[in-house]
């Protein structure tokens, strides 16, 4: 066995890729096509609903960093968890995540499949979703470090994206320019068309689903952490940076588009990101847009193809999943673990040709996975709860202190079940949360099996010491 398969997963991503990798793991693909339906249920409220989200999030990832930073052994949120709250917990949270990312994948593959019919109507529809499986798998097979590159690079294209539109949006604003409908920019569409909260605590409270879709990824700063050179100075300068990341990427860009289009003729079902350049006469601004979005879309799967290859090999070496799952390729890759992931992502292919609403379909499975996020989000900080409590001297330790830390636990779990509540409110959302737990009752009914795989281990372990 080669060195590199016996000191595991690689700190080959630089600080670059991990600044990068939070900043597009808090950008998602909602931004760029839900703001246009979460601003016509919400109205400039919106705002205030991203900065909720971020705020309660911000302090998940303090939580997550406190813990990766007390172990540096840990490679994942998964590894505290199993460690704090013991394995049937690592057991149900790795496996969790690990259908999160690939019901994500799944739905990014039929959104790209989408995007690329925007230039090439009449491709067959299993090519582009074949050919982006392909690519992503090829690229993770090599080196984790060729992962950060490939993720630098699209969230690049996210964020050049973003500063364009609040650019353009200030340019437009400042001029007093004055769109196709006769309104003029100005800042007083932000109260002057029913107030703060034209639709009322309901529609502030109904953009809360699709909100909490476009953080989803925020984690990966975490994930990414064990493949980093240096995780004590990277990972707190990454997570830190999560609050202006969320004022200027959310904030500042649903200000431009609401203060140059009035909120009430923002059209739900079309991004606004489009119609801000094609103000100003971009003719272009379809297809720029169509490919920002693409390649949010691959970034998306990038990152679900990069965790869930992490998750089976961690699940693996904690004896949670198959044995085959924990070996490493020669570049110390979870090779395994990632061609299966892509495997299961083949089943895209099939939902293209499926008949029926497809978006009503993307809905639902992007509820299921917005609540499995929510379950993993919930566990992190309820294992940071009793590391608190099991281990006071490693917190009076720690150079990297969670804020607030006791009550912030307590009153972001009080969120997270007011989300779920919220996620009962609508039929397709309603849907998804009905669905979710057959998802866990699955994760039950196999975990006799791991169970007995745990136990043989540790028997194995006695003997062996007892030998010496």
């Amino acid at each position: 066995m080669s060195q590199q398969h016996s000191s595991g997963l690689q700190r080959s991503l630089k600080n670059r890729h991990l600044q990068l990798i939070a900043i597009g793991g808090a950008i998602g693909t909602g931004l760029f096509m839900g703001s246009g339906r979460t601003i016509s249920l919400a109205g400039p409220s919106v705002l205030f609903t991203y900065m909720i989200i971020g705020f309660f999030l911000f302090f998940v990832m303090r939580a997550m960093g406190e813990l990766l930073l007390h172990n540096l052994e840990y490679k994942s949120f998964v590894d505290f968890s199993a460690d704090i709250l013991g394995p049937t917990m690592g057991y149900f949270l790795g496996w969790s995540y690990w259908f999160c990312w690939v019901v994500i994948g799944i739905a990014d593959i039929v959104a790209i499949t989408g995007y690329t019919q925007f230039w090439w109507p009449d491709i067959p529809l299993w090519l582009p979703g074949l050919a982006c499986i392909a690519f992503l798998l090829i690229f993770n097979l090599l080196s984790a470090k060729l992962f950060g590159e490939l993720e630098f690079w699209f969230a690049l294209v996210k964020i050049i994206a973003i500063v364009a539109l609040i650019g353009v949006g200030a340019y437009l604003l400042f001029t007093g320019f004055v769109g196709p409908t006769g309104e003029k920019a100005s800042l007083t569409h932000l109260w002057d068309r029913g107030g703060m909260f034209p639709n009322g605590l309901h529609g502030f409270f109904a953009a809360f689903q699709i909100a909490i879709f476009a953080f989803v990824g925020i984690e990966l700063v975490g994930t990414a952490s064990a493949e980093t050179a240096d995780p004590a100075k990277n990972l707190p300068k990454a997570i830190n940076k999560i609050p202006v990341r969320v004022i200027v990427f959310y904030v500042l860009a649903l200000t431009a588009i609401m203060t140059v289009t009035p909120w009430d003729i923002v059209a739900p079902n079309k991004s606004p990101f489009v119609n801000m350049f094609l103000l100003i006469g971009v003719g272009a601004a379809a297809a720029i847009i169509n490919f920002v979005v693409l390649t949010s879309a691959l970034s998306s799967a990038n990152s679900g193809m990069f965790s869930t290859g992490r998750m089976l090999y961690g699940l693996s070496k904690n004896k949670l999943a198959p044995e085959a799952f924990s070996q490493l390729s020669r570049n110390g890759t979870p090779r395994n673990g990632l061609i299966y992931s892509c495997a299961l992502l083949l089943s895209s292919l099939f939902l293209l040709y499926a008949e029926g609403d497809v978006m009503r379909v993307f809905t639902i499975v992007t509820t299921v996975a917005s609540i499995c996020f929510i379950f993993v989000w919930a566990v992190i900080l309820i294992t940071y709860l009793k590391y608190r409590r099991i281990r006071p001297e490693a917190h009076a330790a720690s150079s990297y202190k969670m804020p607030f830390a006791i009550p912030m636990c307590y009153l972001t779990l009080a969120f997270f079940a007011f989300a779920l509540y919220l996620f009962s409110q609508e039929e397709e959302t309603l849907i998804g949360l009905i669905a979710t737990p057959f998802w866990f009752l699955a994760l039950f009914l196999c975990l006799p099996f791991y169970k007995k795989r745990m136990k043989q281990d540790l028997a194995l372990g006695l003997a062996a010491q007892n030998m010496r």
